[in-house]
């Protein structure tokens, strides 16, 4: 054990699983199993990919379902090609729905982690300034978790991380999570079931079809619905303090 401030121990255990996931992701690297995870490789192995699913699809989707959990708790790059491989061999419901759970199963995996390695230390260094965004950020966290996951502003990764260090409950960011990715999980998902097309036509897919203007119209619109329990809860706020002001 070894201690961080007064009363506190920060277990060396703890830190674990955190530490499993960086060596994964250093792994990764090392290797250069990044080239697995391209359209290149897609392309040349879709006949097989295709084949696979048509003989085991059970298995070929617990598969899939196994490998994009993993490569969200490892934070490894190739997010949305993933999504577009499971619209291509799942289709428009099965695809997305599979990302989505396999996302949302690898966030839970790195949010745990994070929180249980990282979350005491960084509290025992904590100043006012962290505890006060802390509670801002956990007042509506179900609001700012949608906005944050239904427009990527931020890497996905980052996104899995932070809410663990500001105390989010699980069960908010579980549902945050599935809820918020599964737009643009269904935008390439789409790109995904018109893959045979353009891998035909000699194309390669858009990884940008997320920021095209109708979609990021789409989204704003959920952005709002988002934000509104936030902005109705602010008027309340300051309607109380005018109207405890006035009868003052």
């Amino acid at each position: 054990m070894s201690h961080d401030g007064p009363g506190r121990r920060v277990s060396l255990g703890r830190l674990i699983p955190i530490a499993v996931l960086l060596t994964g992701l250093g792994l990764f690297f090392v290797f250069d199993l990044h080239h697995y995870l391209s359209f290149e490789t897609l392309k040349e192995q879709r006949a097989w990919l295709l084949g696979f699913v048509d003989e085991h699809g059970p298995l070929a989707a617990f598969a899939f379902l196994g490998l994009y959990a993993a490569a969200v708790a490892f934070s490894l790059p190739g997010g949305a090609l993933l999504t577009i491989t499971g619209g291509f061999l799942f289709g428009l419901v099965l695809g997305p729905l599979l990302s989505v759970l396999g996302a949302t199963i690898g966030a839970v995996v790195l949010f745990l982690a994070t929180r249980t390695a990282l979350y005491d230390l960084l509290h025992a260094r904590a100043g006012p300034a962290l505890r006060k965004m802390e509670d801002g950020f956990r007042e509506d966290a179900m609001s700012y978790l949608l906005v944050l996951r239904l427009v990527p502003l931020f890497p996905f990764w980052l996104v899995n991380i932070v809410p663990a260090l500001l105390g989010v409950p699980l069960r908010t960011y579980v549902i945050a999570t599935f809820f918020g990715i599964m737009p643009g999980a269904f935008v390439y998902a789409s790109v995904g079931n018109g893959l045979g097309a353009l891998i035909a036509e000699g194309k390669s897919p858009d990884f940008g079809a997320i920021f095209r203007g109708e979609i990021l119209l789409a989204l704003s619109g959920l952005v709002i619905l988002s934000l509104v329990p936030v902005v109705y809860k602010r008027l309340k706020a300051r309607k109380a303090v005018t109207d405890q002001s006035g009868r003052g």
